[in-house]
C-alpha cells in the first residue's frame, strides 16, 4: 500500500470553505463549530446520511475527545482490510486531551483517503491549535454553528417549512416561537411534526392552535399579547391558566418587557417594517405588529408600562413574596390602561 499523501501547505491567505449545517457535505475533515447543538447534531447526522446513501458499508465510529485514550483515534481512522469508508465523529473537541489533541493534529499532516473526519467544537480556546490547522487546510469545510438571536427565529421557522416544500402563515410562525421560543431541538420538531400531519401546501395558525394550543396558551408571549391589546378578562384568564400549569412569572414579564420595548423603539420612526427590522433588533414581522399594537396607546401610557413592567420584574426577582400577585396586577393594569 502506498503511504498516505501528506497534506498540501496553503497560501497564508488561504481561508476555510463556511458551509451551512443544511448544505453538509463531504471533505477529509469537517469541523463543526458552535454552542448550538441543534444545528451540530443536523450538520453531522445529514453528512452521515449522505455518505452512507452513496456506499452502505460506511464505518461509523464515534469518540469523546475529552476522555480518548492513546491511540483511539488512529486506530478508527485507519484503513480497514477491506478499504470501507469511515466515518469518524469526535466529540467535545472543546475539551479535548492531549492525547487526542496530538494525533489529531499529525492526522492532519496525513489525511486518509476514504475517511471522513468530524470535529465538533462548542466553544472556548481548548483546542485552538487543533482548529488553527484545520483551518488552514485547503479542502477542509467548517459548518458554523452559532445560537440564533430571538430575533433569528422568524427566518428559521420559514426555513423549516420551506425546506419542506411548505409555507407557513406569519401568525402560524409567530404562534409556534410563542411555544418554543426556549429549545430550537423542539421548535424544529414542532415544524416537521406539523408537515407530516398536513398535506396542505401552507401551514395555517388553525393548525398550530389544534396541535399546540395548550402549550401556546401558557406561554408569556400569549398572556402580552392580550394584555396589550387590551384584553383584560382574556389576559388575567391566560395568566391564571399558565400559572396553574406551572408557568413561572418570570417570562411573562419579561414578554411584556420585549413587547413593550419594541413599541417604544418603532414609535414615530418612518419607513417599511423590513427598513426598521436591522435598526431595532427586531425581525420585520415584529416590527409590524408593534406598529399595529401601538394604534391606542399614548407616549404616556406607554412610558408608564414600560416602568411598572420593570418595577414588576424586581419584584418577581425577589422583591415580592407573592409573585403572581405581582404580574396579575401588572397584566390586569396594562390591559385597563391603568396608570
Amino acid at each position: 500500500m502506498a503511504a498516505p499523501k501528506k497534506a498540501s501547505k496553503p497560501s497564508a491567505k488561504s481561508r476555510i470553505q463556511q458551509v451551512h449545517w443544511r448544505e453538509s457535505r463531504p471533505a477529509p475533515v469537517v469541523l463543526v463549530s458552535g454552542p448550538e447543538d441543534f444545528f451540530a447534531h443536523e450538520a453531522i447526522t445529514g453528512l452521515r446520511t449522505l455518505l452512507r446513501t452513496e456506499d452502505p458499508s460506511l464505518e461509523v465510529t464515534e469518540l469523546d475527545a475529552s476522555s480518548a485514550a492513546p491511540g483511539e483515534l488512529t486506530t478508527v481512522v485507519s484503513p480497514s482490510l477491506f478499504m470501507e469508508p469511515r466515518f469518524v465523529v469526535a466529540e467535545n473537541v472543546h475539551q479535548t486531551g492531549d492525547a487526542f489533541l496530538e494525533e489529531a493534529l499529525s492526522y492532519l499532516e496525513y489525511p486518509v483517503e476514504g475517511t471522513t473526519l468530524v470535529l465538533r467544537h462548542a466553544s472556548g480556546v481548548r483546542g485552538k491549535k487543533l482548529l488553527d490547522a484545520v483551518r488552514a487546510m485547503p479542502d477542509a469545510i467548517e459548518i458554523s454553528c452559532v445560537a440564533l438571536k430571538a430575533n433569528e427565529q422568524f427566518d428559521f421557522v420559514v426555513a423549516e417549512f420551506r425546506a419542506g416544500g411548505r409555507r407557513v402563515q406569519p401568525q402560524a410562525a409567530q404562534a409556534l416561537i410563542a411555544a418554543f421560543n426556549t429549545d430550537l431541538a423542539e421548535l424544529a420538531a414542532a415544524c416537521r411534526q406539523l408537515m407530516s400531519v398536513s398535506p396542505e401546501p401552507e401551514i395555517s395558525v388553525e393548525l398550530v392552535e389544534r396541535y399546540y394550543g395548550g402549550r401556546v396558551e401558557t406561554t408569556g408571549f400569549k398572556v402580552a399579547d392580550a394584555a396589550i391589546a387590551g384584553r383584560v378578562a382574556d389576559a388575567l384568564s391566560l395568566t391564571r391558566a399558565g400559572f396553574d400549569t406551572g408557568l413561572n412569572p418570570v417570562p411573562i414579564v419579561a414578554a411584556i418587557a420585549m413587547k413593550l420595548r419594541t413599541m417604544a423603539k418603532v414609535s414615530d420612526l418612518g419607513g417599511s417594517d423590513a427598513q426598521l427590522a436591522g435598526q431595532v433588533g427586531a425581525a420585520p414581522w415584529q416590527v409590524g405588529q408593534a406598529r399595529r399594537e401601538l394604534r391606542g396607546w399614548s407616549d404616556q401610557e406607554l412610558g408608564s408600562a414600560i416602568r411598572l413592567t420593570a418595577e414588576t420584574d424586581w419584584l418577581v426577582k425577589g422583591g415580592s413574596r407573592d409573585a403572581e400577585f405581582a404580574v396579575e396586577r401588572l397584566v390586569r393594569r396594562i390591559a385597563a390602561r391603568e396608570f
